[in-house]
């Protein structure tokens, strides 16, 4: 099973590219088969991937996820549409994770919501809490009600059209934690696109382990205590310290959708 991932972090440093290969290489030993990906940055150097590959995975990454009128940006919106439109006509089907930014991008060009920037940055590790749908989900079977993420972003889909997702099949799976002090919306926190697509707004792909080792660097901990105080920091420390919090999710989670790729490839 060849694997594209597709890099949308604008050559800015972050985590979540090792985290995805990570899962990769994860899945590559449990599973006994060899699963070659190709990185294609997508923002930076306008390189993206064509359809001769099993599985995608687009990534998060920083910045506005609306049109912005850059180089990058209708390759890109083709490809997404080309995937959509090869597994309405083909028999052997195309695997598509959105994670984050990109999830943002693709529910914002299908018209599944309203794609706008929060009050105030969500930066921690938070209660995902699942909807009807979300919790015959297959994918999220073996996590817990709620179960826990790592959520980092400026923007968020609110507002779900849910006469669009009808009309497109698709399923609203999670929102984000309950707040009932807070007179919001709601975010969207996961969606199923299709049987073969399917993205999360939060980072299934963060593991506890090595974002400990980040999170204790002397620089990283004085800019997050900085921006969001030492409360979030000693609990983001305690949770990343829990294997039923991000940890589960992690080994969950992207892993279930690699497997089920291998799986329904190999059946093809």
């Amino acid at each position: 099973m060849k694997i594209a991932i597709l890099d949308m972090y604008n050559n800015v440093a972050n985590e979540g590219m090792r985290c995805i290969l990570h899962a990769i290489q994860a899945v590559e030993a449990a599973e006994g088969v060899a699963l070659p990906y190709t990185v294609f940055n997508v923002r930076a150097d306008n390189q993206l991937p064509d359809l001769s590959f099993d599985a995608y995975i687009s990534t998060g990454g920083p910045g506005i996820p609306l049109p912005l009128g850059e180089d990058w940006e209708v390759p890109y919106f083709e490809l997404i549409d080309a995937i959509f439109e090869h597994n309405l006509t083909q028999d052997s089907k195309k695997h598509l994770f959105l994670i984050c930014h990109s999830f943002q991008l693709v529910a914002g060009h299908l018209h599944l919501g309203t794609i706008s920037k929060r009050k105030s940055t969500s930066f921690g590790i938070f209660p995902i809490h699942r909807t009807d749908d979300g919790l015959t989900e297959p994918l999220f079977a073996a996590l817990p009600e709620p179960f826990y993420a790592v959520d980092s972003r400026d923007y968020q889909l609110t507002e779900p059209k849910m006469a669009e997702f009808d009309a497109k099949g698709a399923a609203l799976l999670c929102l984000e934690k309950i707040r009932p002090h807070v007179d919001l919306e709601r975010a969207v926190m996961a969606i199923r696109f299709t049987n073969e697509i399917i993205g999360t707004q939060f980072h299934p792909e963060a593991d506890d382990e090595g974002m400990l080792r980040y999170f204790l660097l002397d620089e990283k901990r004085t800019q997050i205590i900085s921006n969001y105080g030492q409360a979030k920091y000693d609990e983001m420390v305690t949770y990343l310290k829990d294997p039923n919090k991000i940890a589960l999710t992690e080994s969950v989670i992207l892993p279930g959708f690699l497997r089920n790729a291998i799986r329904e490839i190999t059946l093809a």
